[in-house]
């Protein structure tokens, strides 16, 4: 059931939307029904312990044990996951050429599990491994399968979930674990194919989805509080091309002076009444 003061703000995003090509920003929050943790709350302000940074990732191979250890333990949550209503709207709208395009900040692939196509991946995904040696790409699961042959010992260890396939594990199980070795050239050190905190966004993927705000009639952000300047750079640039700027999302956001429109409301229950509407 939606609330007077929701169905008046939709009905206020129907007709921003009607008749318009708006491209689809994304972010943690529309994965939240699906099991996977978001990084922060509803002011905007990070859960937990901060993430292992880039730098620290690149230059000690005790951090990188670290990171592999609860990430062996967390992968089985993301594999797991599947779409939830809200990734199949978007989807909808997408085949039904309702929206320009799709921009994700996830690492989940659940918009592409959900049948959404030419997603741009802002930070990557967490289904592929990508060596810092060799640049071979390798499918996360074969390397899970390694892992858990050479740690038998963590097998039954329950860990906390955490944001993007990360666990909290006491530090005692780490110390044994043996981190998997680059399939392509044998080389210590594999990372997940997504952006850490301190790492920029490949150039390539940043340009294009510039160049998707740059073809938009507007934009609409789902689930995310946009503190991330990869995404908090693209609703500025849509707000300096005087275009209608929108959020679903609860709490505050880093746009906020931006929006045109916000509706803090859950996703999984607003985007497939958007779905009927437009498609009427």
């Amino acid at each position: 059931m939606i609330d007077r003061q929701i169905s008046d703000r939709l009905e206020m995003l129907y007709q921003l939307m009607a008749n318009k090509q708006f491209l689809v920003l994304t972010g943690a929050g529309i994965s939240t029904p699906s099991g996977i943790p978001d990084y922060r709350d509803n002011e905007g302000v990070r859960r937990g312990k901060a993430p292992m940074m880039y730098q620290e990732f690149l230059s000690a191979p005790a951090a990188r044990r670290r990171y592999w250890a609860r990430a062996m333990l967390g992968w089985p949550r993301i594999r797991q996951a599947r779409p939830n209503a809200a990734h199949d709207a978007l989807a909808t709208l997408q085949t039904k050429q309702l929206i320009a395009g799709l921009i994700t900040q996830n690492v989940d692939t659940l918009h592409d599990q959900a049948g959404s196509h030419e997603v741009i991946e802002l930070h990557g995904s967490l289904h592929r491994v990508v060596c810092l040696d060799c640049d071979q790409r390798a499918d996360r699961q074969a390397i899970q399968l390694v892992m858990e042959a050479e740690n038998p010992y963590l097998s039954g260890v329950d860990a906390t979930q955490a944001p993007d396939g990360d666990t909290l594990l006491d530090p005692a199980f780490e110390a044994r674990f043996k981190i998997p070795r680059c399939p392509s050239c044998s080389g210590e050190r594999l990372k997940p194919d997504v952006v850490f905190f301190g790492e920029n966004v490949a150039q390539a993927t940043a340009a294009k989805a510039a160049r998707c705000v740059e073809q938009a009639e507007g934009l609409l952000v789902v689930g995310s509080s946009l503190m991330a300047y990869s995404a908090f750079r693209l609703c500025r640039a849509m707000a300096e091309q005087h275009k209608p700027l929108i959020a679903i999302n609860f709490g505050k956001t880093r746009a906020d002076d931006f929006l045109d429109l916000k509706i803090e409301a859950s996703c999984e229950q607003l985007l497939p009444v958007l779905v009927e509407r437009l498609r009427d």
